[in-house]
């Protein structure tokens, strides 16, 4: 005598309840966590210590952005095309909020930011981190009290000798 129909037949009528109640567990009554950024501990710094993203949540992983040009006059790949630190900062996260708007986010649902900073020559050949900062703060901290987990990193050079700054970023959207 065949078992297999028997088998398949028990094995269907197992799986149903298996799938309804698996089904019923992920629409659970559970909340959703929220996006969670850790501030750190006795510091009014405008960046995150870590930032949790809850698996509900969707990641949006941006590109390194470059200046735009200033100053069209000059050579292509000078500084005084894309103006100083703080002026290419500027136009980054320009192009940046632009980028996230376009996927409809906005700059309090950045959770990671990575910053290349070029040494200034203007400034002895070290990055000008104040001049970052002062860009940096238009949109993160003060009012905007979402800040993201961050990293700023002094590099030898970008792919155009006139670039201080690249700056890539990462969002989450529950």
């Amino acid at each position: 005598m065949n078992k297999a129909p028997q088998l398949k037949r028990v094995l269907a009528g197992l799986m149903v309840p298996a799938a309804l109640a698996l089904a019923c567990q992920s629409a659970g009554a559970a909340p959703k966590a929220d996006i969670v950024r850790h501030k750190i501990p006795g510091s009014d710094f405008p960046i995150a210590l870590a930032v949790t993203v809850p698996p509900a949540a969707t990641l949006h992983f941006v590109s390194g952005q470059v200046p735009a040009v200033v100053d069209a006059s000059a050579a292509p790949d000078s500084i005084a095309a894309f103006g100083d630190t703080r002026t290419q900062s500027e136009t980054v996260l320009k192009k940046i909020k632009e980028i996230l708007q376009g996927m409809k986010l906005d700059m309090p649902d950045v959770i990671k930011m990575t910053v290349y900073l070029v040494g200034d020559p203007a400034k002895g050949g070290k990055a000008d981190t104040k001049g970052f900062m002062e860009a940096y703060t238009q949109h993160f901290g003060g009012s905007q009290t979402s800040l993201p987990a961050r990293a700023v990193v002094q590099v030898a050079g970008l792919s155009n000798p006139g670039w201080l700054v690249e700056i890539e970023v990462l969002a989450a959207k529950k």
